[in-house]
Protein backbone atom coordinates (compact mmCIF):
# COMPACT_ATOMS: atom_id res chain seq x y z
CA UNK A 1 0.00 0.00 0.00
CA UNK A 2 1.28 3.38 -1.01
CA UNK A 3 1.34 5.88 2.29
CA UNK A 4 -2.50 7.69 0.12
CA UNK A 5 -4.05 4.25 0.31
CA UNK A 6 -2.85 4.07 3.86
CA UNK A 7 -4.16 7.44 4.59
CA UNK A 8 -7.75 6.61 2.60
CA UNK A 9 -7.80 3.23 4.00
CA UNK A 10 -7.75 4.72 7.79
CA UNK A 11 -10.14 7.60 6.61
CA UNK A 12 -12.48 4.89 5.67
CA UNK A 13 -12.47 2.92 9.06
CA UNK A 14 -12.84 6.10 10.72
CA UNK A 15 -16.38 7.07 8.79
CA UNK A 16 -17.66 3.86 9.67
CA UNK A 17 -16.65 3.57 13.20
CA UNK A 18 -15.45 6.53 14.69
CA UNK A 19 -14.76 5.30 18.28
CA UNK A 20 -14.10 1.76 18.21
CA UNK A 21 -13.68 0.00 21.43
CA UNK A 22 -12.35 -2.87 22.78
CA UNK A 23 -14.45 -5.92 22.61
CA UNK A 24 -13.15 -7.09 26.27
CA UNK A 25 -15.44 -6.00 29.09
CA UNK A 26 -13.54 -3.84 32.13
CA UNK A 27 -14.75 -1.16 34.63
CA UNK A 28 -11.26 0.96 34.69
CA UNK A 29 -7.40 0.26 34.11
CA UNK A 30 -6.99 -2.61 36.91
CA UNK A 31 -10.00 -4.59 35.11
CA UNK A 32 -9.19 -3.86 31.71
CA UNK A 33 -5.08 -4.84 32.56
CA UNK A 34 -6.97 -8.29 34.25
CA UNK A 35 -8.72 -8.85 31.37
CA UNK A 36 -5.93 -8.14 28.75
CA UNK A 37 -3.57 -10.64 30.51
CA UNK A 38 -6.62 -13.14 30.82
CA UNK A 39 -6.74 -12.89 27.01
CA UNK A 40 -3.71 -14.14 25.87
CA UNK A 41 -4.39 -17.30 23.51
CA UNK A 42 -8.28 -16.81 24.66
CA UNK A 43 -11.37 -15.47 22.63
CA UNK A 44 -12.74 -11.80 24.21
CA UNK A 45 -15.63 -13.76 24.41
CA UNK A 46 -14.32 -16.87 26.57
CA UNK A 47 -12.87 -13.84 29.09
CA UNK A 48 -15.64 -11.61 28.89
CA UNK A 49 -18.06 -14.76 30.27
CA UNK A 50 -15.19 -15.73 33.09
CA UNK A 51 -14.62 -11.93 34.17
CA UNK A 52 -18.28 -10.91 34.74
CA UNK A 53 -18.42 -13.35 37.54
CA UNK A 54 -14.84 -12.57 39.02
CA UNK A 55 -15.08 -8.25 38.60
CA UNK A 56 -18.40 -9.23 40.33
CA UNK A 57 -16.80 -10.26 43.22
CA UNK A 58 -13.28 -8.74 43.21
CA UNK A 59 -12.35 -6.17 40.95
CA UNK A 60 -9.30 -4.92 42.85
CA UNK A 61 -5.49 -5.60 43.49
CA UNK A 62 -6.32 -6.13 47.26
CA UNK A 63 -9.82 -8.00 46.51
CA UNK A 64 -7.84 -10.37 44.01
CA UNK A 65 -5.33 -10.92 46.48
CA UNK A 66 -8.30 -10.97 49.24
CA UNK A 67 -9.65 -13.69 47.39
CA UNK A 68 -6.57 -15.74 46.76
CA UNK A 69 -5.26 -17.71 43.71
CA UNK A 70 -7.77 -21.35 44.26
CA UNK A 71 -10.45 -18.90 44.09
CA UNK A 72 -9.57 -16.85 41.36
CA UNK A 73 -8.20 -20.20 39.68
CA UNK A 74 -12.15 -21.29 39.78
CA UNK A 75 -12.93 -18.19 38.42
CA UNK A 76 -10.88 -18.38 35.12
CA UNK A 77 -10.25 -22.10 34.87
CA UNK A 78 -12.58 -22.19 31.29
CA UNK A 79 -10.07 -19.86 29.89
CA UNK A 80 -6.58 -21.16 28.59
CA UNK A 81 -3.35 -21.11 30.59
CA UNK A 82 -5.66 -20.22 33.82
CA UNK A 83 -2.95 -21.77 36.04
CA UNK A 84 -0.31 -19.72 35.06
CA UNK A 85 -2.64 -16.56 34.24
CA UNK A 86 -3.83 -17.04 38.15
CA UNK A 87 -0.17 -17.20 39.46
CA UNK A 88 0.61 -14.19 37.03
CA UNK A 89 -2.59 -11.99 38.31
CA UNK A 90 -1.77 -12.69 41.75
CA UNK A 91 2.02 -11.36 41.44
CA UNK A 92 1.14 -8.64 39.97
CA UNK A 93 -1.70 -7.44 42.27
CA UNK A 94 0.77 -8.04 44.90
CA UNK A 95 3.62 -5.65 42.57
CA UNK A 96 0.40 -2.99 42.42
CA UNK A 97 -0.28 -3.09 45.55
CA UNK A 98 3.38 -2.47 47.32
CA UNK A 99 4.70 -0.68 44.62
CA UNK A 100 2.16 1.67 43.17
CA UNK A 101 -0.20 2.03 45.89
CA UNK A 102 -2.98 -0.34 44.19
CA UNK A 103 -2.84 2.06 40.63
CA UNK A 104 -2.60 0.59 36.99
CA UNK A 105 0.47 2.81 36.51
CA UNK A 106 0.19 4.77 32.86
CA UNK A 107 4.09 3.80 31.67
CA UNK A 108 4.92 1.00 29.28
CA UNK A 109 8.38 0.04 31.20
CA UNK A 110 6.66 -0.28 34.88
CA UNK A 111 3.61 -2.11 32.83
CA UNK A 112 6.35 -4.58 31.58
CA UNK A 113 7.57 -4.88 34.76
CA UNK A 114 4.33 -6.79 36.15
CA UNK A 115 4.08 -10.11 35.28
CA UNK A 116 2.55 -11.61 32.61
CA UNK A 117 2.32 -8.14 30.93
CA UNK A 118 4.34 -8.10 27.45
CA UNK A 119 4.60 -5.15 25.08
CA UNK A 120 1.38 -6.22 23.71
CA UNK A 121 -0.59 -6.49 26.63
CA UNK A 122 1.21 -2.48 27.67
CA UNK A 123 0.43 -1.17 24.72
CA UNK A 124 -3.13 -2.15 25.33
CA UNK A 125 -3.90 -0.35 28.68
CA UNK A 126 -1.84 2.48 27.68
CA UNK A 127 -4.41 2.83 24.23
CA UNK A 128 -7.57 1.76 25.94
CA UNK A 129 -6.95 3.08 29.52
CA UNK A 130 -4.77 6.12 29.14
CA UNK A 131 -5.48 7.48 25.49
CA UNK A 132 -2.10 6.88 24.18
CA UNK A 133 -1.50 6.45 20.67
CA UNK A 134 -0.02 2.75 20.96
CA UNK A 135 -0.66 0.33 18.47
CA UNK A 136 -0.61 -3.32 19.98
CA UNK A 137 0.01 -5.93 17.40
CA UNK A 138 -1.56 -9.17 17.86
CA UNK A 139 -2.20 -12.05 15.68
CA UNK A 140 -5.33 -9.98 13.80
CA UNK A 141 -3.17 -6.83 13.06
CA UNK A 142 -0.48 -8.85 12.58
CA UNK A 143 -2.25 -10.89 9.43
CA UNK A 144 -3.72 -7.76 8.01
CA UNK A 145 -0.67 -5.44 8.04
CA UNK A 146 1.24 -8.37 5.73
CA UNK A 147 -1.89 -9.27 3.67
CA UNK A 148 -2.75 -6.09 2.71
CA UNK A 149 0.76 -4.23 2.32
CA UNK A 150 -0.04 -1.56 5.19
CA UNK A 151 3.17 -2.60 7.28
CA UNK A 152 4.77 -5.69 6.26
CA UNK A 153 7.24 -7.42 8.98
CA UNK A 154 8.19 -10.30 9.93
CA UNK A 155 7.48 -9.87 13.61
CA UNK A 156 5.22 -8.15 15.90
CA UNK A 157 7.30 -5.67 16.91
CA UNK A 158 8.37 -5.42 12.91
CA UNK A 159 4.91 -4.25 12.24
CA UNK A 160 4.34 -2.33 15.00
CA UNK A 161 7.27 -0.03 14.04
CA UNK A 162 5.66 -0.14 10.22
CA UNK A 163 2.54 0.98 11.45
CA UNK A 164 4.08 4.15 13.47
CA UNK A 165 5.86 5.60 10.49
CA UNK A 166 3.24 4.69 8.25
CA UNK A 167 0.10 5.58 9.96
CA UNK A 168 -0.62 9.28 10.43
CA UNK A 169 -0.72 10.59 13.85
CA UNK A 170 -4.72 11.42 13.53
CA UNK A 171 -5.60 7.67 13.40
CA UNK A 172 -3.25 6.12 15.63
CA UNK A 173 -5.18 6.44 19.08
CA UNK A 174 -7.76 4.13 17.34
CA UNK A 175 -5.48 2.66 14.43
CA UNK A 176 -5.12 -0.79 16.24
CA UNK A 177 -8.96 -1.12 17.12
CA UNK A 178 -9.65 -0.50 13.66
CA UNK A 179 -7.08 -2.88 12.51
CA UNK A 180 -8.30 -5.45 15.16
CA UNK A 181 -12.03 -5.07 14.14
CA UNK A 182 -11.14 -5.53 10.66
CA UNK A 183 -9.22 -9.06 10.84
CA UNK A 184 -11.23 -10.39 13.52
CA UNK A 185 -14.53 -10.04 11.34
CA UNK A 186 -13.35 -9.44 7.85
CA UNK A 187 -9.77 -9.89 7.11
CA UNK A 188 -10.07 -13.71 8.40
CA UNK A 189 -7.34 -15.67 8.36
CA UNK A 190 -8.72 -18.67 6.29
CA UNK A 191 -10.79 -16.76 4.33
CA UNK A 192 -11.41 -12.91 4.05
CA UNK A 193 -14.53 -11.52 3.29
CA UNK A 194 -13.16 -9.55 0.50
CA UNK A 195 -16.81 -8.40 -0.84
CA UNK A 196 -17.32 -6.56 2.75
CA UNK A 197 -14.01 -5.22 2.64
CA UNK A 198 -14.39 -1.23 3.12
CA UNK A 199 -10.54 -1.29 1.22
CA UNK A 200 -10.78 -3.77 -1.38
CA UNK A 201 -9.92 -1.54 -3.58
CA UNK A 202 -7.29 -0.14 -1.93
CA UNK A 203 -5.84 -3.94 -0.86
CA UNK A 204 -3.20 -5.54 -3.27
CA UNK A 205 -3.85 -9.13 -1.91
CA UNK A 206 -4.78 -11.79 -4.61
CA UNK A 207 -6.89 -13.84 -4.94
CA UNK A 208 -9.89 -11.80 -3.37
CA UNK A 209 -12.48 -14.16 -2.70
CA UNK A 210 -15.75 -13.63 -4.44
CA UNK A 211 -19.27 -13.29 -2.74
CA UNK A 212 -20.73 -16.90 -2.35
Amino acid sequence: MTPAHIDEAFRRFAAANPAPRSDLQYRDPFTLLVAVVLSAQATDAGVNKATVKLFAEAATPQAILDLGEDRLRDHIRTIGLFNNKAKNIMALCALLVSDHGGQVPADRDALQALPGVGRKTANVVMNVAFGQPTIAVDTHIFRVANRTGMAPGKTPDAVEKALEQRVHDTHKLHAHHWLILHGRYVCKARKPDCPRCAIRDLCPYEPKTEAA
